[in-house]
């Protein structure tokens, strides 16, 4: 399965610091769950790229513009 591909799974998505330092990602589904911890330099770049991504989709579907949160060129 790649990034383009649909599929039928649903799950969730937490996010937020460990008492360590680390910034959190816990994706959840219904087969089971996993923690993905990062740097928060890292968190922040894959801020960047979620923004980066999410305007990108916008562009493509037709919803496009700018919005607050989206690269600016």
């Amino acid at each position: 399965m790649d990034i383009n591909s649909e599929s039928d799974v649903s799950g969730s998505l937490q996010i937020g610091p460990t008492s360590l330092g680390m910034v959190r990602i816990f994706v959840e589904t219904s087969t089971g769950g996993f923690p993905l911890d990062f740097e928060p330099e890292e968190a922040e770049e894959i801020a960047e790229e979620l923004r980066a991504a999410a305007h990108r989709a916008r562009t493509a579907s037709g919803k496009g513009g700018q919005n607050k949160g989206g690269p600016k060129r």
